[in-house]
C-alpha cells in the first residue's frame, strides 16, 4: 500500500488539531481549582472537541496510508506543544533537552518519510 497525498494532509491536519486540543485542555484543567462542577468549562469541551476532529481525521488517514509512514508524523503534534507552549503558559520554558528531543523528533520523521519514498514508491499524489 502507498501513503497518498491526501492520507498525509489528513495527518498534519490532525496533528494540529491534536496539539489545539492539548493545549485548551491544559488551560481547562489550569482553571479547576477543587470544584467537581469546575471540570465542566469551555476549554476542556473545545479541547475534547479538537481531539475528536484530530481522531476522524487520523481515521481517515489511516484508511489510505500507511501507519509507518504516518504515526511519526502524528508525533510532531508533540513538536508543536513543546515549541508553542512557552508563549502560551507563563512560567513554561524551552531548554536544551527539550530541543535535543524536537530535533531527533523532526529529524526521525524525516528520515522515514526519505525511506517510505525510496523504498515502496512511498507517496502517491
Amino acid at each position: 500500500m502507498k501513503t497518498s497525498l491526501r492520507s498525509i494532509i489528513f495527518i498534519v491536519v490532525c496533528t494540529i488539531f491534536t496539539f489545539i486540543g492539548q493545549i485548551l485542555m491544559k488551560l481547562g484543567v489550569d482553571s479547576v481549582s477543587r470544584s467537581v462542577l469546575e471540570v465542566i468549562n469551555w476549554y476542556l469541551f473545545f479541547g475534547l472537541f479538537s481531539y475528536g476532529v484530530g481522531f476522524i481525521l487520523m481515521f481517515l488517514a489511516f484508511k489510505e496510508g500507511e501507519l509507518s509512514v504516518l504515526y511519526p508524523i502524528l508525533s510532531t503534534s508533540y513538536v508543536w506543544v513543546v515549541l508553542l507552549s512557552p508563549f502560551i503558559f507563563v512560567g513554561e520554558s524551552i531548554g536544551a533537552l527539550k530541543l535535543i528531543g524536537v530535533t531527533i523528533i523532526i529529524f526521525s520523521v524525516s528520515l522515514i518519510g526519505i525511506g517510505a519514498s525510496k523504498n515502496r514508491g512511498g507517496i502517491v499524489g
